[in-house]
This record gives structure tokens, sequence and C-alpha cells, in this order.
């Protein structure tokens, strides 16, 4: 006989340490945010239990049921057709008012429920009790309180979920809903249950929804219950009049039903919490209000955000020079070691020019420049966002992004783009609003991702910065504000012409400030974030560098197909500032951002092949002689600012879409407004130059 394997939900609010207790009890390393909406999917790992085998669900966080985001419809759908054998309801112990209003309605849907105060030594640190024993007699349910972190409570809640997957309790009591509602769907639920199987729970909410609003969800799941059209059946839709009619004459109307459903759920939980939890005073909360007045101030936040970003930046250029170097070295002299292989193996002499010198030197110089300051900048950024300091950066934008007629969710997916633009396009998807979602994909680029950062990092030194790690960080800092601040000033064009619109509201939940798990925040800085860009930065580059070593050796008008090329874009590059060479540069590194500067030395230097330069000193002087100016250097920092997305940003923004227009667009709005803003730089140097009468 097949052993059953239960399946079990994993259900719960934004930020309460849902995905800690599914890494917990799967093993499964997902990666655990501290913002609204983070996982959009559905992640599902196994574990087994006193012999037995379970599917755990880890569903993505919402605030409710009802489904007015995609967040909300993918945990309500997994509820209602996924057909759990029960669910853990995770709520925050430091404030389980509004875990246990989910856990309400889900207790409408599935009566197979197990409540989790999880973060319960946070509480214990901010004096707040829950009683348990209470809790379980007002819900019918089981009650634990754990710390998913140190694992503490973790076997105590598997040994609940498995009591009620083995042994389903009685249906809990419904929510208590005033007099004229409760009598109207009490008639509606009569006639319904006459039509369904009788294991078939009727949920309230539903049916004051589909009373009044004709739930496409809800009706949807009665008929995967044996109703084809539930409406449609003329029992039933006598009962709706009749329900309705008795509602008219109460003085209700549809809205009003709605709203008071929905907020008979909120008395419950309150009335629930005020008898069950103790010692949540504001003296209590008061150092993270304090931190709060700095960090999220009128006149503090935005400078405090500034000067945290430049720190950051300034730790990652400071640290990242030395190992790039030595990895760039050990990985040039593998190629060599390894081309001396293939000729040993009497390997043709173009194959070997081929695979080494155009193959391996793009994808070393990619992994040598992107892997350092990716491996010190990645976890300095998901350290902020373990430490609850991200959620405060999407506070201190809201109302910006809303002045440009865009959602503050924008400002997450922006900070998201600092690691790869790629995964702030995929990230848009916790935006509700089609248009906000499309405003946030197009304008995303406007934010260097890692694979810009370190020809952004070079021009910088080389040019503006004198050497100066901090000054370099300075400047680097007002580069990126001024991307944020192009971002909001295109969102706020698009809003008001091709992308028409008011900003929606969203809720945003700030949590409590957490010492960081240092350990588990780098290793999961490394897996989740520079594993991905980097096989994808790879991907990309490798053959890239087939490409180039073709361009470099094809011989044409004298020089190589390379040469002619950036002969043909000169015209063009020096009207915006640069030169032929930068142009052609940055169109060969479409697939990865990171290979453009080897190939303006390739170019310049006409060596066929990718070429590492000894210090910045010596790229300075290379740069210099072929005519680089301070002009040059700054256009080319606008341009490596604002140009179009590489390859697997517009591949990831088609994926996201299904639209070529959409792509297009994003491909043509940075690139106009970076061309626009070189021949503006470069016409006003030439004017202070004198060189225009």
């Amino acid at each position: 006989m097949v052993q059953k394997t239960y399946t079990l939900a994993l259900a719960g609010n934004p930020n309460v340490g849902k995905s800690t207790v599914f890494n917990a009890l799967t093993g499964l390393h997902q990666h655990t945010g501290n913002w609204p909406g983070k996982t959009v999917g559905t992640a599902s790992g196994s574990f087994t239990h006193n012999g037995q085998s379970y599917i755990l669900c880890d569903l993505p966080g919402t605030y409710s049921l009802s489904p007015h985001s995609p967040e909300e419809e993918a945990a309500r759908s997994m509820l209602c057709f996924q057909s759990p054998d029960a669910v853990i309801a995770v709520c925050d112990a430091c404030a389980p008012e509004r875990g246990i209003q989910l856990a309400l309605q889900i207790l409408e849907i599935c009566p197979c429920v197990v409540l989790c105060l999880n973060l319960s030594d946070e509480a214990e640190k901010k004096h707040i009790h829950t009683d348990t024993k209470k809790l379980e007699k007002e819900l019918g349910i089981p009650v634990l309180s754990i710390s998913a972190r140190s694992g503490k409570g973790l076997h105590e809640l598997v040994e609940a979920a498995a009591q009620v997957c083995h042994h389903p309790a009685a249906r809990p009591r419904g929510i208590r809903l005033p007099s004229p509602i409760r009598e109207a769907v009490s008639k509606l639920e009569k006639t319904l249950q006459n039509h369904l199987p009788a294991d078939h729970a009727v949920s309230i909410p539903w049916l004051a929804r589909i009373l009044c609003e004709e739930d496409d969800l809800a009706l949807d799941s009665l008929r995967r219950a044996g109703l084809p059209d539930p409406l449609k059946t003329p029992e039933i839709a006598a009962a709706q009049r009749d329900a309705l009619d008795s509602l008219r004459q109460a003085g209700l109307s549809r809205e009003e039903v709605v709203r008071r459903t929905a907020a008979a759920f909120v008395i419950e939980a309150e009335g629930i919490c005020a008898e069950a939890v103790e010692g949540c005073t504001p003296e209590k909360l008061e150092r993270d209000r304090k931190l709060d007045r700095i960090l999220t101030g009128k006149w503090t936040g935005i400078p405090f955000m500034l000067l945290l970003l430049g720190l950051v930046l300034w730790i990652t250029i400071r640290l990242s020079n030395v190992p790039s170097s030595l990895l760039m070295t050990t990985l040039m002299n593998l190629g060599e070691w390894m081309k001396s292989g293939l000729s040993a193996l009497h390997a043709p002499a173009i194959v070997t020019s081929l695979l080494i010198d155009g193959l391996w030197r793009v994808a070393a110089w990619v992994t040598a420049v992107m892997l350092p300051p990716m491996a010190i900048f990645f976890p300095l950024f998901t350290l902020l966002e373990d430490a609850g300091y991200l959620p405060r950066v999407a506070f201190n934008l809201d109302p910006a992004f809303r002045c440009a007629g865009a959602c503050g969710k924008q400002a997450l997916t922006t900070c998201m783009g600092f690691g790869c633009n790629a995964l702030g396009v995929q990230g848009c998807r916790i935006i509700d609003s089609p248009r906000e979602q499309k405003l946030a994909m197009l304008t995303n680029v406007f934010v260097p991702c890692n694979g810009r950062f370190p020809f952004l990092i070079t021009i910088i030194s080389i040019f503006f910065a004198a050497g100066s790690s901090l000054a370099g960080a300075g400047v680097l800092t007002a580069v990126i504000a001024g991307g944020i601040a192009l971002s909001l000033l295109v969102s706020g064009i698009l809003s008001r012409t091709i992308l028409r619109g008011e900003a929606s509201a969203f809720t945003l939940e700030l949590p409590a400030y957490r010492r960081p798990q240092f350990g588990r925040v780098i290793v999961h800085g490394v897996i989740d974030r520079i594993i991905f860009v980097m096989g994808r930065a790879l991907k990309m580059a490798a053959p890239a560098g087939v490409l180039l070593w073709l361009l470099a050796h094809i011989p044409a008008g004298g020089g190589s197909l390379l040469t002619v090329c950036a002969g043909l874009l000169d015209p063009i590059g020096r009207f915006l500032g640069l030169d032929g060479v930068i142009l052609l540069a940055f169109i060969l590194g479409f697939p990865a951002n990171e290979i453009v500067l080897p190939i303006i030395l390739m170019t310049y230097l006409g060596t066929g092949t990718l070429t590492e330069v000894e210090n910045l000193a010596a790229l300075g002087g290379i740069l210099q002689a072929n005519g680089w100016t301070v002009c040059t250097a700054l256009c080319t920092l606008v341009f490596t600012l604002l140009h179009w997305p590489c390859a697997a940003t517009c591949a990831t923004l088609y994926r996201e879409t299904h639209s070529v227009k959409t792509v297009l667009w994003a491909i043509l709005i940075p690139t106009a407004t970076g061309c626009i803003l070189c021949a503006a730089i470069h016409g006003v140097w030439l004017l202070c130059s004198g060189l225009i009468i």
C-alpha cells in the first residue's frame, strides 16, 4: 500500500519569517526578503517526519485573501484549488493582530489550520506576551509560539501540523457578521449546501461576495465542487434575489455589505488580541521609533539614505580592486596554460586563438571584473535588507514616485536593479497595476546595474576622483542619484503621455529592526544573487567573445572589420562627445555591459584580443593618447548610465510582457535620453571652449 504524502500550505503576511520557516523545515535555501510581495511565485519543498512524507508549499506573502493583487490571487488560488491537507498560518509574535485577521480568512476556506507565532524571541525582548491557550480557545485551532531562526518550537509545529492532517478537527465557528448580513448569507448558505457535496465547506465572505459582486474565483470554486452555473440554478438564483431584497430593506447597499464583511475580520482579530496579547506598549517600541525618526524623517531620511549608499559603494570600491587584479591574473595565466595544452595537442592555431583569445578571455575578463564587486556589494545590500532598512528606503522614496504617477513599490524594484536590471524587471511583478508595472519596467535601466559599476568606477577614478576611493564613492553616489532623478522625471513624462493614469496606493509594513544573520546573509547573497548574475553574464559573454574575435581578425579596408565599423560610427560618436570606438563598444557590449571597456582597449591597441592593463595610470594614459578629455569621460559616464538595456534584461522584458513593442520602448527611452544629454554636454563644452562662435 502506497503511503499518502500530505500537503501543507505555508501562509502569512509579508515579513513574518515565513520563508525562514520554509527553509528550516525543508532544507531549501529560499531567500528571505523584507518587503511586501517579494515572493510572487509559490515555492515547494518536502520533508519527512516520523516516517511520514510532507510537501510544504510556501505561498506568497499577503495581507488578505481578497484577490486585489497577484500575491493575494496566487495564495487564494492555492488554498481553494490545490486542496492542501492543512495550512500553517505564520504571524509575527510582536504584532499578531494582522496575522490573525488572515488566519480567520483562511479558516473560512480551510478548517485544518495551525497558527504559528514566529519571532517569539523578539517578542520576549519587547516584553510582548501572547497567551496561546486563550488563542486556541478563541480560534479552535492549535497555536504555537516559535522562533524559526533559532529552530525553537519547529518540532512542536510539525507535530501539530501532523495531528491536524491525521485527525482533522471540526470546522471552527465562523465570523460574527452584523445581523442583517448574517441572516441574508444564511439563506443563501442553506440553499447552496443542498446542492453541494457534504464535505464541501461554504465560505461566509465568499457568500457575501457572490451576493454582491459575483466574485469569479468564488463562483469557480463552486463550479469545481459540482455546480456548473451556480447563479443560473433556479433555487440558488431565487435565494440570491431573496437575500438581496432583505439587504435592501435593511438599507444596505452591495458595497456596504462587502465593506462590513471585511470589517468583521478586523473587529474579530482586535477582540481576540485584546484578550490574549499583553505588553505591546509604546514604551517597548521606543528604540525603533527613535531610529525611524532619523531613517525616515522628513529632513534626515533622504540624506541618510544617500550617505549609506555612498558608504556601501566606498567599501565596494575600496575592497574589490586587489581581488579583481589577482583573479584577472590567475584566469589569464590559466588561459595561457590551456593555449599551451592545445598547441601540444596540435590543435589548429586558428581554433586555439578563437577559443582562448576570443571565448575564454572575454569570459575570464567578465568574471574578474564582476565577481569581486558583486561578492562585496550583494552581501552588504542583503545585510541592509535583513536588518529591515530597505522598506524604509521605499517609504522615503514613495512620495517622489507618487508625484511621478508611479507606484511606491517601484522604489523596491529600483533597489533590485542595482544588482541586476533583469532581476529588477522581474521584480516588477509585485506591482499590481499593469500601467505602473510597465512604467517600472521601462525605467529600471536608469539604475546602473552591477555590470556597469566597474566601468563607471574606472572612469571616475581616472578623470574625476584622482585615485581617492572616498571621492570616487561620492561622485558615484551623485551619478546614481542622478539616474534615480532621471527615472522619476521619465516616469512622470510617461505617466502623463503614453501611460496616463493616477498612482495607486499600496500597503507597506515597516518591519522591526533586527540583528542581521551575517553568516546566512553572506551565504544567500553569494548563492542566490552572485551565481545567478554570473551565470547570466557568462552565458551572454562567451558568444560575444567569439564574435569579437571574428570582427578583430577579419581583414577589411587595410585593417580589421572591427576598425572599419568603428570608423563608420565615428561621426555619430563625435557628435555625442564620444568617438566611433566607444560607440561600437557599447553596441558590441549588448550581451554584457562588463565587456565594454575591454572592447575599447582592444580596438585602440589593435591587439585582436582583450588586453589586461596593469593599473589605472596606464589605462588613463591609453585613453588620453586616443583623444580622451574630461568631456569625453563625462559623456561616456552619462552614456554608460543611459543606454539600451543588456540582452538579458531585454529577454526578461519580453518574457514578462510578451510584447516586442515594450522591449523596443525600453531600448528607445534610455538611449534617446542618453543621446540628448551627451549631445548637450558636448555642445556646452565646445561653447565654453570657444570653438563655437
